[in-house]
């Protein structure tokens, strides 16, 4: 579990790279960044920062932050009820991001899976992003990134988010973790 300290700590350093990328925040903004470190207190190497502007029944806009080399694990946006999945547009604002999706493999890739989890990162076809290019990923599919070596932010742009139906390729993995101290 990630103790409260970490947690703002967190926060303050993707305050600190949003306003690098000219990306301006409200206090109560700042204060409501989500750290997500996924359950497996590994915020440095697997876990992700976000922004969450809007979300309702139409559409969802949100920042991801993830600090140098940090990656979000692979999982995929499941059909909820009549809706087919969560369809994102992932748009690069600051730093380079290596995305992951199915598709024919590269070999070798240039991100590096974190250490223990290597049976969790499955799907290899390798999408670099940069500062203004833009990718958008369909309903289920499986896909994971990864920031470079000076961090990222990437502005998503989605049907509704609905995080808590995510399918993790990793079990440990919980999208709503506890918190403590």
């Amino acid at each position: 579990m990630t103790k409260r300290s970490e947690i703002e700590s967190a926060r303050q350093r993707a305050a600190g790279l949003l306003k690098q990328a000219g990306i301006v925040l409200t206090e109560a903004e700042q204060q409501g960044i989500e750290i997500a470190d996924f359950g497996l207190n590994d915020l440095e190497r697997q876990g992700l920062e976000l922004v969450t502007y809007i979300n309702n029944d139409r559409y969802c806009a949100k920042e991801l932050v993830l600090f140098p080399g940090q990656t979000c694990p692979e999982h995929k946006h499941p059909p909820v009820g009549a809706d087919p999945g969560k369809l994102e547009t992932f748009r690069c604002r600051l730093g380079r991001v290596l995305l992951y999706v199915e598709g024919e493999p590269a070999s070798p890739i240039k991100g590096i899976i974190p250490s223990g989890s290597e049976p969790y990162y499955t799907v290899f076809h390798e999408v670099e992003l940069l500062p203004g290019e833009q990718y958008t990923i369909p309903p289920g599919t499986l896909h994971w990134f990864q920031a470079g070596d000076e961090g990222a932010i990437v502005s998503e742009f989605s049907s509704t988010s609905r995080d808590e139906f995510d399918i993790f390729t990793d079990p440990r993995i919980r999208r709503v973790p506890d918190s403590l101290e």
